[in-house]
């Protein structure tokens, strides 16, 4: 491999339904999807094992994947559309797919080192940005702004294997949407057809079952979309960058032991989960990093089995609700600091899910958070270890890593069902690489400690 990282581009193709079968398509939004509209775009990876070589890679990957999308794309018609804002709240932003819309697809060969790429050791994060593809441009106008949804760079690293980037604007929709449609795209890569797919797998709902009109108008002020035209621009992530990613693995008897310390410490908290206390060690271990004053900690709520009547699964979009709690960081360290982020958590948790009023909250609300200022750091977590993104098999077999990039734009965490265990939790973390070498060390040393 060459030190120095270099990206040929070995085709760009547009992929779109089959001719004919979606027709123009129209996809109202909700106010669960205008939270996302001036947010950072999802980026996400994964990593395959597969010696093969540039020629096989041209004859029979691209191929295959350039017609299993397409099909898949049949059915998941808005992967294909573009986001409209309008400049006015009376109009809301939707999805439209018109007939010859596509996906741009770039196919790649790269000289980085595939098998340090998907170790688990603090790596550079700039190395990554060549593997995920951007958005295309906004088309602007004054009657509309116009947005691309979503993107794919497939890349190679000849005899070791390739990776697959995926790119969305979140208000395309949420953690379970895009894995309902990888679940899709896998199957239908597998057998070449949608048969098994349509015979086994969950076609997504695009009835609108969510309904607020006062959220609606209440998140479309949040989003401005008046100014939207002026001041709408994709972020981007790019390089240089002093920034590095590491993957931290929770068995499931850390978690059994981490969970038993926080029951024996605080016996009366309602909420005590693997994913609960898993945040909170490393939200713990976060803060024993830095020397500064309140953080706060966040996570989205899958709501769709939480509405009052549930809705199903298979709902497309964003339902996700927010869970919130904060703290000096000094509280936050060492063990009695874990227990106090667990419990805090776990409270925040408690009072959303019993809330008389729902679990979705006015986004004004959250400015209630900040009335002392707002906290010095922010942290999120991307994804979650209910949805098994490791069984994402194209015919190749498991991943052999996936990493959620789009944190790096705002140090969040990241946080899947492990490759090996699914009991097991994967947590992604970027950091500054002063900050990781403490955060390291802090994070095998409690472990030790504290179970």
């Amino acid at each position: 491999m060459g030190s120095l990282p270099t990206l040929t581009v070995l085709e760009e193709s547009q992929v779109s339904p089959p001719a004919a079968t979606v027709g123009d398509r129209l996809l109202p939004l909700t106010f669960s999807d205008f939270l996302w509209l001036r947010q950072h775009p999802i980026h996400y990876l994964f990593f395959y094992e597969l010696s093969i070589t540039q020629t096989q890679f041209t004859e029979t990957v691209i191929p295959n994947l350039k017609h299993s999308l397409s099909i898949t794309l049949k059915h998941f018609f808005p992967f294909a559309g573009n986001l409209y804002v309008f400049p006015t709240s009376t109009q809301k932003p939707e999805i439209r797919y018109v007939e010859g819309d596509s996906v741009v697809v770039t196919f790649a060969e790269c000289n980085l080192d595939f098998n340090q790429l998907t170790r688990n050791h603090p790596r550079d994060c700039e190395k990554f940005y060549h593997l995920i593809p951007q958005l295309g441009p906004a088309h602007k106008t004054s009657y509309v702004t116009k947005i691309p949804l979503f993107s794919v760079q497939v890349t190679l690293f000849p005899n070791y294997g390739i990776s697959i980037g995926m790119t969305n604007h979140h208000s395309l929709g949420d953690a379970s949407t895009r894995f309902f449609f990888l679940k899709a795209w896998t199957s239908i890569a597998q057998f070449g057809s949608d048969e098994s797919f349509l015979a086994n797998g969950t076609l997504p709902i695009y009835d609108r079952l969510i309904h607020n009109p006062k959220l609606d108008e209440s998140y479309l002020r949040f989003a401005k979309v008046e100014n939207f035209k002026e001041e709408y621009e994709p972020p981007k992530l790019c390089g240089p960058s002093d920034k590095v990613r590491a993957t931290f693995i929770l068995t499931r008897p850390m978690l059994n032991r981490l969970k038993n310390l926080v029951s024996t410490q605080v016996p009366t908290l309602a909420y005590v989960s693997s994913f609960t206390v898993a945040c909170a060690y490393t939200w713990s271990c976060i803060a024993s990093t830095r020397n500064d004053e309140r953080q706060i900690f966040g996570f989205a709520i899958d709501c769709r089995s939480r509405m009052n009547p549930p809705i199903p699964a298979a709902y497309f979009g964003n339902c996700i609700g927010g869970c919130m709690a904060m703290e000096n960081a000094k509280n936050l360290t060492g063990k009695e600091g874990f227990v106090t982020g667990a419990k805090l958590l776990g409270e925040s948790l408690h009072k959303t899910l019993k809330d008389n009023n729902g679990v979705f909250e006015d986004i004004e609300s959250f400015g209630d958070l900040f009335t002392d200022g707002i906290p010095t750091t922010m942290i999120g977590v991307a994804g979650t270890p209910k949805l098994k993104f490791y069984d994402m098999d194209f015919g190749w077999g498991k991943p052999k890593k996936i990493e959620t990039v789009s944190i790096d734009y705002t140090g969040s965490i990241s946080m899947n069902a492990s490759r090996e265990k699914s009991e097991d939790i994967e947590i992604g973390v970027c950091l500054p690489s002063s900050e990781m070498e403490s955060f390291v060390r802090i994070f095998e040393d409690g472990l030790e400690k504290y179970i």
